[in-house]
């Protein structure tokens, strides 16, 4: 390991002093700090510097460190798996609840020792990938860390989904959208809705609808080996229906459109605090066992 990538989150002032620390603790050990574009601004780095954009970061280091929440890691996380690389990432928790940057501040230093004596722990997350097809060809095609998420517009009222895994029919959802979350994803948006948490070891794909019409449309564990395919049927020219990923990319359907999500070919590879376990985790975040 030489090159160690890093990104704040964007106007993460707090984030300032950290980073001139960091940059220095890694040039002390002979390994050079690359720097993404408005990372390298908010830290203060003298101009003329060579920084790189946040799509060519993972192919220009061994190593990614994030200071910032869960949304600039998973910002990050979807370049990775874009980028077609296998590098891994280490979250510095500057958020409010980081399910996914659990290292602290205090921790960061000795994180970075285990993964330079090449003993820190190391988990393969699970991640999902998107194809939307429209007139027999696919249109989108995108990779997400927590979930594909198929929602309704601003003004339309409650929208029709056909769900099917394989070429079986499941179910039809008449509600405000429809979650298709990753174990990982399973303490996002799908625990807001009403979801199960699974742990991130579990081989499986969540499905949760979001306010449903029906009482018995309830959240699904399926298989991760499993294809789902989504079809919003839309039956008036006011219907809106929007597919996001993770939160960070999306676009809307038309009528015939197809969402086909399937378990990714690649996993990302994000390093764990030492610390603490899962469950750790979730008692934290979740104040589990509080009254």
């Amino acid at each position: 390991m030489t090159r160690v990538g890093l990104v704040a989150k964007t106007g993460l002032h707090a984030a300032a002093g950290a980073l001139a620390d960091l940059a220095g603790w890694l040039e002390a050990r002979d390994l050079h700090a690359v720097f993404e574009t408005r990372t390298a601004a908010l830290a203060g780095l003298p101009a003329g510097r060579p920084t790189v954009d946040r799509d060519q970061l993972p192919k220009e280091c061994d190593l990614i460190v994030v200071l910032g929440g869960d949304g600039t890691l998973i910002g990050m996380a979807d370049r990775i798996a874009q980028s077609g690389v296998d590098v891994p990432i280490l979250g510095v928790n500057f958020g409010s609840l980081g399910f996914l940057t659990e290292v602290t501040l205090p921790e960061l230093y000795d994180s970075l020792e285990s993964v330079l004596a090449g003993n820190a722990q190391i988990e393969q997350r699970m991640m999902l990938r998107s194809r939307t097809w429209r007139d027999g060809a696919v249109s989108a095609d995108r990779l997400a860390l927590n979930d594909v998420v198929i929602t309704k517009g601003a003004l339309s009222r409650i929208i029709d989904l056909s769900v099917e895994i394989g070429d079986r029919p499941v179910m039809r959802v008449r509600a405000d959208g429809l979650i298709v979350a990753s174990p990982t994803g399973s303490t996002a948006y799908n625990l807001a809705a009403g979801g199960p948490i699974l742990h991130p070891e579990v081989d499986a794909l969540l499905l949760t609808p979001i306010a449903p019409h029906m009482l018995t449309n309830r959240p699904i564990v399926i298989p991760a080996s499993a294809e789902v395919r989504v079809q919003p049927l839309m039956n008036g020219a006011n219907d809106e229906v929007f597919v996001t990923i993770d939160g960070q990319w999306g676009h809307p359907l038309e009528s015939n459109d197809v969402i086909h999500i399937t378990r990714a070919e690649r996993t990302l590879r994000l390093v764990r605090a030492s610390s603490r376990t899962y469950f750790d985790v979730l008692r934290q975040k979740l104040k589990w066992s509080e009254r």
